[in-house]
């Protein structure tokens, strides 16, 4: 659905109102039944918000004039971050921290909530200021917006509309599966920090040899090569070589993610910001359920925090682990494999919708 639609400033349709933050100490402005938004309340995947976390009474208003949010109101986080955007399902008041925009009859509101959403990265680029960015009210009134008339506008929207829907739905389903596998492994197994099933248990230097990664100079890093890089959050690029040439377990070693724990495949390159498990005793652990195992240990709690977040092997090995029979091991592998070929299949659609969201937000909006 391609429109040739003319350029007009948001400032022309629009009016852009801002909030303010009344004083925090003063009771008498809080714990009334006027909603009050802040930045912070809206998440990536907020759409229409009906609730707010907290309220401010009409003496709050009265005294800081405040600008009333009317329902179908666009919410724009103008700092902290800028760009965040949702729509107000009812009437409501904010913080500072917004340049909303009422809609005139000229622009449909779910329209211009999908535009909002496909500018991030060029509302980020608008952000003016030393200490932190902002956009300001002229900045957003200047914006310019294709605009096709109300019908085409709705009719974009509801497509748009109908993709985001579905993509949420599949979302809700891969974690719902992943949420099933985590009661399957309490059912089986307990919690496998507090071991309440009483299983026997070792200190992992008695059963593993785990390795740190090493660096990967920059010439030795390739896109188009096979051979996937893995550092503490999974695969972080490809390389022309590789270090292993085995499937294993990687947890990451430093950084923001620290103790993080992810699967390679065979033929691979374990950096320096990684712990690897190099060998284990295949008569008491099934490696699938080793990746299992060790994602529930939170290994993140032996972090040194003293500098940027690390953990070494030490923790690791002189940590106990259950040990389950070999058998109810690969019987619980078993049921899990057959919910990650669910989860697979939901994967492909899922990237599929969100190609063609992104693919329909660049038709409509550039």
């Amino acid at each position: 659905m391609k429109t040739n639609s003319k350029l007009v400033r948001l400032g022309t349709i629009c009016t852009v109102v801002s909030g303010t933050t009344p004083d925090t100490n003063n009771a008498s402005y809080w714990n009334g039944d006027l909603p009050w938004i802040t930045p912070a309340e809206i998440e990536e995947t907020s759409y229409v918000v009906c609730q707010t976390a907290r309220c401010i009474t009409k003496q709050a208003v009265n005294k800081k004039s405040l600008n009333l949010l009317p329902k179908g109101t666009v919410l724009l986080s103008s700092r902290a971050p800028i760009g965040k955007v949702a729509i107000a399902g009812i009437d409501m008041y904010c913080n500072q921290g917004f340049k909303n925009l009422i809609c005139s009859p000229k622009i449909y509101n779910e329209y211009l909530y999908f535009f909002l959403k496909a500018k991030t990265e060029y509302l980020k680029s608008l952000g003016r200021g030393a200490t932190f960015k902002e956009i300001s009210k002229s900045i957003v009134e200047n914006i310019l917006i294709p605009l096709p008339d109300i019908k085409t506008q709705k009719r974009i929207a509801e497509r748009l509309d109908k993709v985001q829907e579905l993509i949420a739905l599949q979302k809700k389903q891969l974690k719902k599966l992943d949420e099933l596998i985590k009661s399957r492994f309490i059912d089986l197994f307990g919690d496998p920090i507090t071991n309440p099933k009483g299983w026997p248990s070792k200190k992992g230097k008695d059963v593993f040899a785990f390795s740190s990664g090493k660096f990967n100079p920059t010439n030795n890093l390739h896109n188009s090569n096979p051979y996937p890089c893995y550092g503490g959050n999974g695969v972080t690029g490809y390389s022309k070589d590789y270090l292993i040439d085995y499937s294993t377990i990687v947890i990451g070693r430093v950084g923001a993610y620290c103790g993080n724990v992810t699967k390679t495949e065979r033929y691979s390159w374990i950096t320096d910001n990684a712990i690897f498990l190099v060998s284990y005793k295949p008569t008491i652990y099934d490696m699938d359920f080793l990746f299992y195992l060790f994602s529930k240990l939170n290994f993140h709690r032996f972090a040194n925090f003293s500098g940027q977040p690390k953990i070494t092997q030490e923790p690791l090995l002189n940590l106990t682990y259950i040990m389950p029979p070999l058998a109810l091991q690969k019987q619980f592998v078993v049921n899990v494999t057959k919910i990650e070929t669910q989860k697979g299949l939901l994967t492909t659609r899922l990237t599929h919708l969100e190609t063609l969201y992104k693919s329909l937000m660049q038709e409509y909006f550039g």
